[in-house]
């Protein structure tokens, strides 16, 4: 969350659009798929964001977005939600898709939940919302406040298996405990 605070204050001395922690997930999720290729079933690198309007759930794709960086991530996924909200999107906007993150975490408050994959996707991320815990400090009286957030990979078990999608959790995990190797 400090990287992200740090971003954040950059991007606004810019004039750009702020980073929110869905587009630090989406970013590590991409990275991650192409550190484990098994998980993208139609091998084209294209990521979905699922946004819900008054008008339905829509699926945009985020084409790419391993390639991408943060702010360009951040620009896409408010244009693409924008649009989505008017209704606006095109076929090519939402199709191709390989992979979807879900996430009622920061709309919704939800803490934890399973999501169900899109057809003919190999996976999808249900993303809760972030939470501060305490944890134990250095000394045996000493405790600190640390963010948590739950995950919850949902893979077709046809492209899937258990340990390859327990291998892209590692590299997921690995992207989001440290995000600064995203800017790498």
């Amino acid at each position: 969350m400090g990287l992200r605070s740090q971003l954040n204050s950059l991007q606004e001395s810019s004039g750009g659009k702020r980073i929110s922690v869905n587009d630090l997930v989406i970013k590590a999720a991409a990275l991650a798929l192409r550190k484990v290729p098994q998980c993208n079933s139609s091998w084209t690198d294209n990521y979905i964001l699922a946004v819900q309007t008054d008008n339905g759930l829509y699926v945009p794709v985020i084409r790419d977005a391993d390639k991408k960086g943060l702010s360009k991530i951040a620009d896409e996924v408010k244009n693409l939600a924008q649009r989505a909200r008017e209704n606006s999107l095109k076929p090519e906007d939402y199709e191709g898709g390989t992979f979807t993150v879900s996430n009622l975490g920061g709309p919704f408050g939800i803490k934890q939940f399973c999501a169900i994959i899109n057809p003919p996707q190999s996976g999808i991320l249900a993303v809760g919302s972030a939470e501060k815990r305490v944890i134990p400090g250095s000394g045996p009286d000493d405790f600190q406040f640390a963010s948590f957030m739950t995950i919850t990979l949902s893979c077709d078990h046809r492209v899937i298996d258990g340990a390859v999608g327990a291998e892209w959790l590692k590299a997921f995990k690995g992207y989001i405990e440290n995000p600064e190797s995203m800017l790498l």
